[in-house]
């Protein structure tokens, strides 16, 4: 029989799902993005043009009320599909495709029994357990089979987000899409719908102004609802950093720098630049190894006419000096290896002294930050909340005691994740110690954060000071003339 085409509207954003040959099709965001609607659009299409069948599915579902059958109904009857036949519990077509409803929890055999249907649609999937997934996804096995979900992430260390999300968060992070063979998955929020409604948008605004930021980020912008205990740089003060320079009306100053963090084996290696205490430019590789990643970071300094040149020297970067310096030869460029395993720089200054404050009783560097990669995070955090100050409280800060980031960054929204994820960690000895990077990889299942820790190490100091440090350490007073 002939099946009459029926035009379908999406967002430009979900049109590779309708061309797509993946057999995992994830569609993940936040509210408002119209997701769940284009999909139930584009799999209903499918049903009545193909005579294909569908199972929709959720985790938890009690009665058809609690499926998406009545979301289903009201996309045929907007689109005034011919040959459906709508019933309460069931949709059938006249192409001899047909949907049906299940709830997997509690009920395997409900998975297990779906091996007939040739695509499977999860809705709420970021509640699918463990147990399900190992279930369905070898069941949907006829030829040309494809398993769709939409979700709205919950935990980073969920069944869902481990399986789909997690393996390919840097790639979605810096691009909102990732495809291979086996999978396309697609971010979508807010801003990709084009039909967007002003009432939601009331709503988001109220949301923004009035939630927290990790609750607002959430609802709206699809991120993990994740608590990372202890992190000492809120989201609140990186939104107010962007831009910074621009917002209150003051100019880069100072010195040029790149600096460069070589990560581990597997990770990709970041890169920073910044003039002042601007951040200009935020970037990674993820190909080639250590010493390519550093050839990349060096031409990066000469290009721009750095001044400075900054790499992570713990781990695989002890390595890198010769490079470096070779690098740099017949330049003005000057380097630094920074080692945030060694103590705390000016170990004999006050930190952040005030006249307020009885300087016999303020805490030293040395006595207050466990090692120099907590003191330069600490620095960090400083910037960033005086920049908040100065952005959202109308206070006025210093801008050398401030950081700007510009909105231009290509991995700004990576970067954000990053720096508002580094946990402060107890010790026991009343010193502030950051979380170590294998600690939070397998404690908080977060990854390596190379782009936040290339702009704490752009806290270093200039090795004019560096020098002068050098050489006031080496001095003994005579102590007879004390």
């Amino acid at each position: 029989m002939t099946v009459q085409t029926i035009p379908i509207d999406i967002p430009e954003k979900l049109l590779p799902v309708l061309t797509s040959t993946a057999r995992y099709i994830v569609v993940i965001g936040g509210r408002g993005s119209a997701k769940s609607e284009s999909v139930s659009r584009i799999v209903i299409m499918k049903c009545q043009q193909e005579g294909s069948d569908l199972l929709c599915g959720r985790e938890y579902q009690n009665s058809i009320d609690e499926s998406v059958h009545k979301l289903n109904c009201e996309i045929i009857e907007k689109l005034e599909m011919p040959g459906s036949y709508v019933t309460e519990k069931k949709i059938d077509f006249a192409s001899g495709g047909h949907v049906r409803y299940k709830g997997f929890a509690r009920n395997s055999a409900a998975v297990k029994s779906a091996q007939s249907f040739k695509r499977s649609w999860v809705e709420e999937a970021q509640d699918t357990s463990a147990d399900t997934l190992k279930d369905l996804l070898p069941t949907i096995r006829a030829f040309g089979s494809q398993l769709l979900f939409t979700a709205n992430p919950q935990a980073s260390n969920d069944p869902f987000s481990l399986r789909f999300i997690i393996p390919f968060k840097a790639h979605l992070d810096r691009h909102g899409i990732y495809e291979d063979d086996l999978h396309l998955i697609i971010v979508m929020n807010w801003r990709d719908n084009p039909w967007f409604p002003p009432s939601l948008e009331a709503e988001r605004q109220w949301d923004l102004k009035n939630k927290s930021r990790a609750e607002y980020d959430h609802i709206w912008e699809g991120a993990f609802n994740d608590t990372v205990e202890n992190s000492i740089i809120p989201a609140e003060w990186f939104d107010a950093a962007v831009d910074a320079h621009l917002k209150l009306g003051w100019k880069p100053r100072g010195a040029k720098s790149v600096i460069f963090d070589p990560s581990d084996s597997g990770d990709a290696k970041g890169l920073v630049a910044k003039h002042g205490n601007v951040i200009l430019e935020a970037e990674e590789k993820t190909d080639g190894d250590v010493n390519d990643a550093c050839d990349w970071a060096t031409d990066k300094a000469i290009e721009i006419g750095a001044d400075y040149f900054v790499w992570d020297g713990d781990g695989l970067g002890v390595s890198l000096r010769r490079q470096v310096k070779e690098s740099f030869e017949g330049t003005k460029i000057d380097w630094i290896m920074f080692k945030g395993s060694e103590g705390p720089e000016r170990p004999e200054e006050i930190y952040q002294p005030d006249a307020t404050v009885d300087r016999r009783q303020a805490r030293k560097n040395k006595d207050t930050f466990l090692n120099r990669r907590a003191q330069k995070y600490w620095s960090l955090r400083d910037r960033f909340q005086a920049v908040y100050r100065a952005v959202e409280k109308g206070e006025y800060v210093d801008p050398n005691e401030q950081i700007s980031i510009s909105s231009g960054i290509k991995c700004l929204r990576q970067l954000r994740s990053e720096v508002c994820r580094i946990p402060k960690k107890s010790n026991g000895r009343g010193l502030i110690q950051i979380m170590r990077k294998d600690e939070m990889k397998n404690q908080l299942k977060i990854a390596s954060p190379n782009l936040a820790d290339s702009v704490m190490m752009g806290e270093t100091d200039p090795p004019v000071i560096q020098q002068k440090q050098q050489e006031d350490a080496l001095y003994i007073p005579n102590m007879n003339r004390l």
